[in-house]
């Protein structure tokens, strides 16, 4: 496993990466980081592990919502994106594994 630095709110972080993955790590930091961003800049929270959390529930809401206001499927993407949300489900919890070691003694997300 490969391990790239990334910057998340001025913040460095060493994560680990499946090699070819560079480039979805890198646009997930990248949302990670204009969410956190935008919730900092709002001015109203300023504890970097309250940002994560809202962070974190405001994408992983619109992931949830996504379905919702998507047309409706073909019966085939409609089997792969199940397959897909199924799958996702161990990776959203190493990811949150992952953000919580980053945070080292910021606490836990979750």
């Amino acid at each position: 496993m490969k391990q790239i630095e990334v910057t998340i709110m001025g913040h460095s972080y060493l994560l680990g990466c499946p090699e070819g993955g560079e480039r979805n790590l890198q646009e997930a930091v990248a949302r990670v980081d204009r969410e956190m961003c935008a919730i900092r800049d709002a001015g109203k929270i300023k504890a970097r592990e309250r940002i994560a959390v809202l962070a974190a529930l405001n994408l992983a809401y619109s992931i949830v919502q996504r379905p919702a206001t998507e047309s409706a499927r073909p019966a085939r993407g409609q089997q792969a994106a199940d397959e897909l949300s199924g799958a996702a489900l161990p990776d959203i919890n190493a990811l949150l594994r992952k953000l919580d070691q980053a945070l080292g003694q910021d606490g836990h997300l979750l």
